[in-house]
């Protein structure tokens, strides 16, 4: 090997250091609970930490059917607390796992860990915020003999998780100002969704309230306060979560 390839080479894999260090650092600066979050649930004695599972239990032992839940990207799974929490509440199990660098991308198959901590579940939905929404497709894509429905928080499916002959029903819940996840953007994707979807717009509502972290880069702001917003996703899911327990 002579001096010029081996100095380009040298070069080359400099670069790539950087640039992987680079991408772990900025995967872990995290969105993080609110304090308002933190005044409205006990994180530390009402949420369960079990590996790198998040574990919101009913009180009652009759657990109605489970529910995963994916994270946005770089959101931190307790962020979801207060919604869950009150899911729990009405007697349904919900986990959110923790993903590798924080992207839900990275762990399409943290689905599995949570059922085989609950095997004695029948119903099992899954879903996801922002860009945890097409991971969650995807799994459920691929295992739609496990999955019972498939819920999204201000995120949509495309066409490589073309979801339009899927035998599971999808609830869509979005926000009138999101930023990201935008109106344009939902409407442009209601193609690729199960024949059974139902659609929820939160007036005013925007795309970071849909956890409890703060603001978020490229949102739009919210018109609706942040706990108001939290209290209709809690309300629209279970409403929908036992209907389909009645089928």
């Amino acid at each position: 090997m002579n001096k010029k390839l081996k100095f380009a080479l040298i070069i080359v894999l400099v670069v790539l250091i950087v640039y992987a260090g680079g991408f772990l650092i900025w995967s872990q600066q995290t969105f993080k609970p609110t304090s308002q979050l933190n005044h409205l649930v006990n994180l530390k004695q009402e949420v369960h930490h079990k590996d790198d599972l998040y574990i919101y239990k009913p009180k009652s032992k009759d657990i109605k059917d489970g529910f995963i839940f994916y994270p946005g990207a770089k959101v931190e799974p307790e962020a979801y607390s207060y919604w869950a929490k009150k899911l729990s509440d009405e007697g349904y199990l919900v986990i959110i796992p923790e993903m590798p660098l924080n992207l839900a991308l990275l762990g399409k198959n943290k689905a599995e860990e949570a059922m085989k901590l609950y095997p004695s579940i029948q119903k099992w939905y899954i879903g996801g915020h922002s860009l945890g929404g097409p991971a969650s497709a995807s799994y459920s894509l691929k295992h739609q003999e496990k999955i019972k429905g498939l819920i999204f928080l201000g995120s949509y499916t495309t066409e490589s998780s073309d979801l339009s002959k899927a035998k599971f029903p999808l609830l869509s819940i979005t926000g009138e100002r999101d930023g990201l996840s935008t109106p344009a953007k939902i409407k442009g994707s209601k193609k690729f969704n199960p024949t059974d979807t139902t659609y929820h717009e939160i007036k005013g509502g925007n795309h970071a309230q849909f956890g409890m972290y703060g603001t978020q880069a490229g949102d739009k702001k919210a018109k609706i306060s942040n706990k108001k917003q939290q209290e209709e996703i809690f309300k629209t899911i279970l409403s929908w979560l036992n209907k389909e327990n009645q089928r």
